[in-house]
């Protein structure tokens, strides 16, 4: 058996697209620094998190609202950089295919395997996007959220108390972190 040839170059993001096509529709991919990475699958909490923040968002939006949330989606900031966040919330215009470049707010929900790089390496990637109003970080193990708000520089903001509320004014919105962790057991 011989070595496989591995190409030096990074995957740019039409070719990281074209890669994804011929993938299971279950799987998570996302472009980083031009190298596509497989995300493991979530766990119990993490998807119960990330449908409270769709269903909890979606209930306050309005019927004529200007934005849409939605889940795992290929943000594409650069041309070897295409993360998925877990959800998103972008302007209300249909697009075609499975990427946009116009996310307002940012959700991740924290994973072991994926931690550092959400606390890192995505902070400083989504910030670049200059749509970017909003980044926000929810622990699964714990209340715990992380907002960072494009008005404030991306100061970090904690949230640690279920009677407290995630403010995300560019879309003029509260989340109580109650309805985050709800059936979470938090």
């Amino acid at each position: 058996m011989g070595i496989p040839f591995r190409n030096p170059e990074p995957m740019t993001a039409d070719e990281f697209f074209a890669f994804t096509a011929t993938r299971p529709d279950d799987e998570k991919w996302e472009l980083i620094d031009g190298e596509p990475i497989m995300n493991a699958s979530s766990s119990f909490l993490h998807q119960t998190i990330a449908s409270n923040l769709i269903g909890e968002l979606r209930q306050r939006r309005g019927k004529q609202s200007p934005w849409v949330v939605i889940p795992g989606m290929g943000v594409r900031v650069s041309e070897t950089r295409v993360p998925v966040p877990d959800v998103i919330v972008r302007p209300n215009k249909v697009i075609v295919g499975s990427e946009c470049d116009d996310m307002i707010v940012a959700f991740e929900v924290l994973s072991p395997s994926t931690a550092d790089r959400d606390l890192r390496w995505k902070r400083k990637t989504y910030s670049a996007l200059p749509t970017l109003r909003h980044y926000v970080i929810v622990a699964q193990d714990r209340i715990e959220v992380l907002s960072y708000n494009r008005s404030t520089d991306f100061a970090e903001e904690r949230l640690e108390d279920s009677t407290l509320e995630l403010e995300l004014s560019s879309i003029g919105v509260s989340l109580p972190l109650s309805d985050i962790y709800a059936d979470t057991g938090f």
